[in-house]
C-alpha cells in the first residue's frame, strides 16, 4: 500500500466569505444590530446563498452574528457587560500566551513584536490616532500568534473583532499615544527578559484600563 497523501491546504469559499463579513463587522461597515440581508449579500459577493449561509453560520458560532427566529441574522450589539466579558476573556488568553512565550525561549518569535512597537513609536509621533489603534490590536494579535497555539489564536480572532467594535463606538476614549506606546514597550521588555510576574501584571493593568475608559465613555450623554 502506498503512503498517505499530503493534505492540500486551500481556503474554502465559505471561509473567504466569512473573512469578508468579519472584516465588515470589525470596521463598522455592518453596524451593531444591523440585519444581514441574505439576498443582498449574495448579490454583492456574487456567491450562492447556500455558500453565504455556511459562511454566516461560522460567524454565528463565533458570536459575531445572532439569529432571531423567523427574522434572520443580525450583527451583535455590545453593552458594558459584554465589554467587561470581552476584556476578561482577552486577559485570560493573553496571559496564557505570555506564559507560553516566556517558556519557549525562542528569541526569534519576538522580532515581529519589536517591529510593531517600533512602528507604533513612529505613528505616535505623527499623531495618527486611528493608525495607532490598529497597531495596538495588531500587537496583541501577534502576541497570541507568537505563542504558537492555534486555539488561542482562533479565540483571540473573534475577541479582537469585538474589541474593534467597542472602539468604533467610543473612539474618543483612546489613551494618550505616548502612554500607549510606553505600555507596549514595557510589556514587551518584561516578556523578553522573562519577568513573568511583571508581564502578567501589565496585561491585567492594560485590560482594566481599557474597561475603565470604555465605561467612562459609555456613561457620557450622547
Amino acid at each position: 500500500m502506498q503512503g498517505p497523501l499530503a493534505p492540500v491546504h486551500r481556503e474554502s469559499t465559505a471561509s473567504i466569505i466569512a473573512d469578508q463579513l468579519r472584516a465588515g463587522i470589525m470596521d463598522g461597515r455592518f453596524a451593531p444590530g444591523q440585519q444581514m440581508s441574505e439576498v443582498w449579500l449574495a448579490q454583492q459577493l456574487e456567491v450562492s446563498r447556500g455558500m453565504l449561509r455556511e459562511a454566516m453560520q461560522r460567524l454565528v458560532q463565533e458570536g459575531l452574528l445572532r439569529s432571531e427566529r423567523y427574522r434572520g441574522l443580525f450583527v451583535i450589539e455590545l453593552g458594558m457587560d459584554d465589554v467587561r466579558d470581552i476584556y476578561l476573556a482577552r486577559e485570560a488568553i493573553e496571559r496564557a500566551a505570555v506564559q507560553t512565550l516566556i517558556r519557549k525561549r525562542d528569541s526569534g518569535t519576538f522580532d515581529p513584536l519589536f517591529k510593531i512597537v517600533k512602528r507604533m513609536e513612529s505613528v505616535a509621533r505623527s499623531g495618527r490616532g486611528s493608525a495607532l489603534a490598529q497597531l495596538d490590536l495588531k500587537f496583541h494579535s501577534q502576541l497570541v500568534e507568537a505563542s504558537g497555539s492555534a486555539r488561542l489564536k482562533r479565540a483571540m480572532g473573534s475577541l479582537l473583532v469585538e474589541t474593534q467594535m467597542c472602539l468604533n463606538r467610543l473612539p474618543q476614549r483612546y489613551p494618550d499615544p505616548g502612554e500607549l506606546v510606553a505600555e507596549h514597550r514595557e510589556l514587551l521588555a518584561a516578556i523578553f527578559t522573562r519577568d513573568e510576574s511583571r508581564a502578567l501584571d501589565l496585561i491585567g493593568a492594560h485590560m482594566a484600563d481599557a474597561i475603565e475608559r470604555l465605561s467612562a465613555a459609555a456613561a457620557e450623554p450622547a
